[in-house]
């Protein structure tokens, strides 16, 4: 475990950022996180994360991609400082038990395995909890 990323996640401060964030919904999230637009004059202004974005969530083929001659992930953590994190959830299955659960993750070990040599730190995955039901919630 990179103990450098351990500590940026334990102390630091900042926000989780989808890397893959459309510009469109972007502005909104910011606001949401108290960045007005008048925060930045342009959309690249507004994707430049400063020292705002703690961490950022990377889609397999994002994690795959470059930038800069580095991998995406190594571009991250060396070049701004901020954490990548992997999705590795692949949608969600219907509502059962007032729950929304993880659809079952292909080759989970063999994302892993390449989420660690590009240099990611964890993963991201979610279920969605509809209703306080708790045969649901359990079997979340």
């Amino acid at each position: 475990m990179n103990q450098e990323m351990l500590a940026r996640i334990k102390t630091g401060t900042g926000f989780i950022a989808a890397l893959d964030q459309s510009g469109g919904s972007t502005p909104t999230a910011l606001q949401r996180y108290g960045i007005p637009e008048s925060a930045y004059i342009d959309e690249a202004g507004m994707f430049d994360g400063g020292d705002r974005i703690l961490a950022a969530i990377l889609f397999e083929q994002t994690m795959e991609r470059q930038v800069e001659d580095l991998g995406t992930a190594e571009y991250l953590w060396r070049r701004k400082g901020i954490v990548p994190f992997l999705k590795v959830d692949q949608g969600l299955e219907d509502e059962e038990d007032g729950v929304r659960r993880m659809k079952q993750i292909r080759d989970l070990d063999g994302l892993l395995e390449r989420a660690v040599g590009h240099g990611v730190f964890g993963t991201k995955m979610r279920s969605v909890i509809k209703q306080a039901s708790p045969d649901g919630i359990k079997s979340i």
